[in-house]
């Protein structure tokens, strides 16, 4: 049985053979309008078209002062403006300059920008400043003085994102900057989700007698993926029927590039899943030292010359939750394209544990719990007091999982332990 570390190694391995298989260059590309790219994959790198800034900005309000001035000697004389999408035009000479403000194109023969607080312009009437004007500049700047320079932040030409870069806000704000209304995205992934048991109806159906329950793994996993850039196919519940289970997955073989299902994969004798999948497909890894959600499935199916991996969680809630989070949407991300270096980052946060925890030794254990942050920065984190893996109640409650090691038998009062807040939890 691997420890956590080693099925995420083990499946991280695996996901960079299956990009190297099929490197983003081979995969089908959809156009996308930029509004709509958010944590979609590029398909291409994109080059800037122009510079940017696309002339010489000013970086505060003042006056652009005239190459080769000499301000030493006299004032400047002001004979216009220059404001944010309204230009000067016109020529200067040495010993001239334009009022200018923050963000507004400096004159082709202007060299630098001094500060309007360091000269008398706020002393002088509103008849004094009628153009043209001077204005007596207290410490003359030096050549380049706030002054933002043509192409100091992108020059045309350069590439400014990488194709596999999983697009994320501020791409979005780059991309507009550059005028780019549509971007070349690779094609989601289509993701088959199940859930089995014959105890399970579907939400918003009836439960017609005592042993039925509500699917609630099956809505879990769409709000789990929904902001990986897949197309989700839902295969709905599935009776503990071997014939119904084959005919399913032989299906969703055909249709999907993964496929994960939610209970069936322990060693009952109705988890006829699990059976299925090793006569249709090959398991690579069946269970993980993590509590909850040891008996977690790892494998693959082929279709002709392609593979479908395959994800089989437990039926338990939490389990479920515990194992998209530490397993599936990391290999998600790297199976959709996206290049190592842009791959979402599993935040972990040292916190100082309020009330004892206990657990046994052997599996990491993952812990419902809620963590607070101080005003100096310190978190504080507080267990939930049952942590059986079927309460969904408790789920609800926390905004961290408590992570206690393999070998740990528990924590005290004001040890430092680790946490993963909960992605629904950030803001």
């Amino acid at each position: 049985m691997l420890s956590v570390a080693e099925l995420q190694a083990f499946i991280t391995n695996y996901c960079q053979q299956y990009v190297a298989q099929y490197p983003v260059t081979k995969r089908a590309q959809q156009i996308v309008p930029l509004a709509q790219s958010l944590n979609r994959v590029l398909a291409a790198p994109i080059a800037a078209p122009f510079d940017v800034p696309r002339q010489n900005l000013s970086s505060m309000d003042g006056f652009a002062i005239a190459t080769g001035s000499d301000l030493s000697a006299a004032p400047l004389s002001v004979v216009g403006e220059s404001s944010a999408g309204k230009p000067f035009i016109g020529q200067l000479q040495a010993g001239q300059g334009v009022r200018i403000f923050t963000g507004a194109v400096v004159p082709s023969d202007c060299d630098r920008v001094v500060m309007q607080e360091n000269t008398n312009f706020a002393n002088l009437t509103p008849v004094q400043k009628h153009l043209p004007y001077q204005v007596v500049v207290d410490t003359p700047p030096t050549v380049g003085t706030h002054i933002r320079a043509q192409g100091a932040e992108v020059q045309a030409g350069e590439q400014v994102l990488v194709a596999g870069k999983r697009i994320n806000t501020s791409d979005i704000s780059l991309l507009a900057t550059l005028g780019i209304h549509e971007v070349p995205t690779l094609v989601p992934l289509t993701i088959g989700i199940l859930a089995t048991g014959d105890e399970l109806v579907a939400v918003g159906a009836s439960l017609t007698h005592a042993a039925q329950l509500y699917d609630s793994n099956s809505p879990t996993l769409h709000a789990l993926l929904s902001d990986l850039p897949v197309v989700i196919k839902d295969y709905g519940i599935l009776a503990d029927d071997p014939a119904v289970i084959r005919a399913t997955l032989e299906q969703a073989i055909a249709e999907c590039d993964v496929i994960v299902s939610s209970a069936g994969v322990s060693v009952g004798d109705y988890d006829y899943l699990s059976q299925l999948v090793r006569k249709l497909g090959q398991v690579h890894q069946h269970k993980v030292a993590m509590k909850p959600g040891k008996p977690l499935m790892f494998g693959e199916f082929s279709r002709g010359q392609a593979t479908v991996p395959y994800f089989g969680l437990p039926g338990n809630p939490l389990s479920v939750v515990v194992g998209c989070l530490n397993f599936v949407k990391p290999a998600l991300w790297c199976l959709a394209g996206v290049t190592e270096a842009d791959l979402p980052i599993a935040l972990r946060v040292p916190a100082v544990l309020t009330h004892a925890v206990s657990k046994a030794v052997g599996r990491q254990d993952y812990q419902r719990a809620h963590f607070e942050q101080a005003a100096d920065g310190q978190c504080h984190v507080t267990p939930m007091a049952a942590q059986d893996s079927h309460r969904v109640k408790q789920l609800t409650l926390a905004n961290c999982l408590l992570v206690l090691p393999a070998d740990s038998a528990g924590a005290a009062v004001g040890e430092t332990v680790w946490i993963v807040p909960l992605p629904w939890a950030l803001h």
